[in-house]
């Protein structure tokens, strides 16, 4: 039995199914006659709504595109925070097993999102399949993008998009091929801004003629989404894409896939500049902290040799025993070791050295004290670094005074963080008292603070502390504090 609606102005229409299974369509005044339209009725079985739009309103198809820029603006940025994504994603080599994780990543959640553009009516923006395919074609080649573009078919095929599959896996080949032939860097400074790679062609073009891979990434991915669009038009409802009413608006449809192809591009191209210029940072300071480390040794080994010589002729039993201890620390200097070291292996380094010193100036002019916080043993500490600052203490605190006097060494543990002294009960430095921070040693203390400073600039940056007090006649005490890192801690 058919059922009558009013529509205004615009007539009447009544529907109704007939014996031979089809809709009836048709304007009448609900009274008499009427002209029928007939519709299969299987066309409509088997679900509420249609599994297929043949035609997208203007309305919906620029919101259709403005909201796939959101997608694939999100996707991009989600991805580019996961950690474990930017590892496997800008590595240098990657396993295949590592591939395979890496494409999950893109795989997930985009062929969901091809199930729920067939699940949802209008929700045509969450299939971004045709420029993930052509990306993963274009970052990882033809091989892993003809997988990828099957898996993302899958969904499609299951609803009878038949021609998904064999059109994505040919995407995936072209998208790839395209890649090894404009180059990997051309890839990533693609950009969405058409209108500055349409200048950029233009100023170049004018000056040099020569093809743009640039304007070629651009043309032919347009052309792409142009061989999609007229596929899905030969064979209906075989195909997805999307089909605009007028050919200025299917032109605008072409424009946006490499745009949203640039837009993916454009996010993580910025993190790659970002992560390279962090290495290349990294570099520089390892590179710096390596001519740190060796400034101090040559100039620890002159000073040492000469400690010896003084001893060879007059004492050649000592000088034996002082060249055994400096024949260690030249192993531990040359011995391969990280930039950090626990507390106890730092302390055993400068035992050999005040060794040799004690043995030098006498066992009643130099004595050495230990103040040490059981605690503080396994926190992790720049290697080499109490040397330094006991070479100056003997030096420039209790090698000028007749009596000598005492070196002391002191650590504690403050929360997360130690705390480490050198102090003597020396003459001072240049003989007058002062107290600095961090990068402002006395020109006069030689190498050996400004030496330490930097290196805990290099490695710690504003969390280290550095402290020197110097008083006339009293001595001087070189603080540092640093956060506390013990060596079971990754």
């Amino acid at each position: 039995m058919g059922r009558c609606k009013e529509f205004g102005a615009y007539g009447r229409l009544t529907f109704s199914y007939s014996s031979a299974n089809t809709l009836e369509l048709g304007e009448a005044d609900c009274s008499g006659g009427r002209t029928v339209y007939d519709l299969p009725h299987s066309s409509l079985a088997g679900s509420r709504s249609p599994r297929y739009i043949d035609g997208v309103t203007d309305t919906l198809l620029y919101v259709t595109l403005l909201v796939k820029f959101a997608v694939m603006a999100s996707v991009a940025s989600i991805l580019a925070r996961a950690s474990s994504f930017r590892r496997l994603f800008f590595a240098e080599r990657r396993r295949p097993r590592q591939t395979l994780a890496l494409l999950a990543f893109f795989l997930v959640p985009l062929t969901l999102g091809v199930w729920v553009r067939l699940a949802v009516p209008n929700l045509l923006a969450a299939d971004i399949s045709f420029e993930t395919v052509i990306l993963l074609g274009l970052l990882f080649g033809p091989g892993w993008a003809m997988l990828s573009g099957a898996v993302l078919s899958i969904p499609a095929v299951l609803h009878g998009e038949f021609l998904a599959l064999p059109f994505d896996v040919v995407l995936g080949l072209a998208a790839g091929a395209l890649s090894r032939f404009v180059g990997k860097e051309e890839v990533w400074s693609f950009t969405p801004l058409i209108d500055l790679s349409l200048y950029r062609w233009v100023r170049r073009n004018l000056i040099k003629p020569r093809l743009d891979p640039q304007i070629l990434l651009l043309v032919l991915i347009a052309a792409m989404e142009a061989a999609r669009d007229w596929i899905a038009r030969a064979f209906p409802h075989r195909l997805f894409a999307l089909l605009a009413s007028s050919l200025w608006l299917q032109a605008l449809v072409w424009l946006s896939a490499p745009i949203v192809v640039g837009i993916a591009l454009k996010v993580w191209n910025a993190l790659r500049v970002e992560m390279s210029l962090e290495e290349q940072k990294r570099l520089l300071l390892e590179a710096r902290l390596d001519a740190l480390q060796r400034q101090i040794n040559p100039h620890f080994l002159f000073n040492t040799l000469n400690s010896v010589a003084a001893l060879v002729r007059s004492q050649p039993e000592l000088a034996r025993e002082m060249t055994v201890k400096l024949a260690n620390i030249l192993r531990a200097l040359l011995k391969e070791h990280d930039a950090y070291v626990p507390l106890r292996e730092e302390l055993k380094f400068t035992d050999d050295y005040l060794d040799i010193e004690v043995v030098r100036f006498g066992a009643g002019k130099l004595r050495v004290e230990k103040e040490i916080d059981p605690r503080t043993l396994e926190v992790l500490v720049p290697s080499i670094l109490l040397q330094p600052l006991i070479e100056n203490s003997i030096k420039h605190g209790l090698e000028p005074r007749i009596h000598g006097g005492t070196v002391t060494l002191r650590s504690r543990l403050e929360g997360d963080r130690v705390s480490i002294e050198v102090a003597d009960d020396g003459v001072g430095m240049n003989n007058r008292p002062a107290t600095h921070r961090t990068g402002s040693a006395q020109s006069g203390s030689g190498i050996g603070l400004k030496n330490v400073q930097e290196r805990l600039e290099v490695l710690y940056g504003n969390q280290a502390r550095f402290n020197v007090t110097s008083n006339p006649g009293r001595g001087t005490l070189v603080s540092i504090e640093i956060p506390a890192s013990l060596s079971g801690e990754s």
